[in-house]
């Protein structure tokens, strides 16, 4: 009676244990938390880098920012609305986030409007917003092109009143890297900071 007693404490022990070690397993599996943002990692329809010059004429690549968590930001200087108010929350996003993880976080903004962007245009506006905000111009509409076709970017010119007046539809969205140089989440315009600190975060640790 002792003898079944006692096999039977220690068959209950051993299935305590396997449960215990099972919920364990599970937790070691468990998935990350997901982006607020569209996740596309591993989507291969996307550009995975860039080759283009900022304001100084300087070409810059992802292989620049290793390290840090890029966001490539599509818009232009004289848009009326959406790009300046991203580009705000962005801003502010990062001080939210702190000054440690801010260091690791740039803003690259890709102009569509090369022909009104100028690189003295573009180092004044940008670094407006944060002073690590970097401008990316083409060097020509043929370099734009390619980028712009690389990351399935929408861009088109909407005549206005007078010939310098006219306004470009655009793709109002960003495209996040994380310190690895991968593309991970796809990010729309004008969507407050918080989104952006909760993804970022994610990027960071």
């Amino acid at each position: 009676m002792l003898t079944n007693r006692f096999a039977r404490s220690v068959r209950a022990t051993l299935i305590s244990c396997a449960l215990g070690g099972a919920v364990l397993v599970a937790g070691c599996g468990k998935q990350p938390p997901a982006f607020t943002n569209l996740d596309i990692t591993g989507n291969k329809q996307f550009g995975s880098d860039f080759s283009l010059p900022d304001t100084s004429g300087k070409i810059r690549t992802m292989a620049d920012y290793k390290g840090k968590v890029v966001v490539l930001f599509f818009g232009y200087t004289h848009c009326p609305d959406v790009c300046p108010t991203t580009m705000a929350e962005l801003s502010q996003a990062l001080q939210q986030l702190g000054p440690d993880d801010a260091k690791r976080v740039r803003v690259l903004f890709v102009t569509v409007d090369p022909e009104r962007d100028t690189p003295a245009l573009l180092a004044q506006y940008v670094p407006a917003f944060n002073p690590t905000f970097v401008g990316l111009r083409s060097a020509d509409q043929v370099q734009l092109a390619k980028v712009t076709k690389d990351f399935r970017v929408y861009y088109a010119k909407v005549p206005g009143k007078t010939p310098d007046s006219y306004t470009m539809d655009h793709t109002a969205a960003s495209y996040v890297f994380d310190p690895d140089g991968k593309l991970r989440f796809f990010a729309r315009d004008g969507q407050g900071a918080t989104p952006w600190v909760h993804d970022i975060k994610l990027l960071l640790n």
